[in-house]
């Protein structure tokens, strides 16, 4: 699996957003300048992260971005899901060998299917607060 520039800006936008929480709107070049990332190409990126319900908006004088919920409630699974759709690190039949009778397609079906559990459980025990704030050099997170 490798992840685009996209998910990793989308990280850091939701880590942005969960350091600088103080209850109001944060326009989007404040983010941009902070983060050093093009406006426009975060543009794309807020616009998905608010149609999955992660950012709430409000155009116009003190408008922004926000958090939807609290940082320790998102995932960096759910995040890259968003940006990046599938985790899985070989499409879907080759994980779960269906239709082939083969045997070696069964045991590479089962180490594609192990790699991605681990994958999933590593990135669903972190979350967008773990990774913000003055703490976040206190965390061990080993696979």
């Amino acid at each position: 699996m490798k992840v685009s520039t996209r998910g990793r800006y989308a990280i850091k936008v939701m880590i942005d957003l969960a350091e600088h929480d103080n209850g109001d709107f944060i326009p989007l070049s404040d983010i941009a300048k902070r983060q050093e990332i093009s406006e426009k190409y975060l543009e794309a990126i807020v616009s998905m992260l608010s149609k999955a319900g992660f950012l709430q908006s409000l155009r116009g004088k003190g408008g922004g971005y926000k958090l939807s919920r609290q940082s320790d409630e998102y995932t960096v699974r759910e995040v890259l899901e968003v940006t990046e759709g599938s985790l899985a690190p070989v499409p879907d039949e080759d994980m779960t060998s269906l239709g082939n009778t083969h045997a070696s397609a069964f045991r590479t079906a089962e180490m594609w299917k192990g790699l991605y559990d681990v994958m999933v459980k590593y990135l669903d025990s972190v979350s967008i607060k773990d990774l913000a704030g003055e703490d976040s050099g206190q965390y061990d997170f080993v696979i």
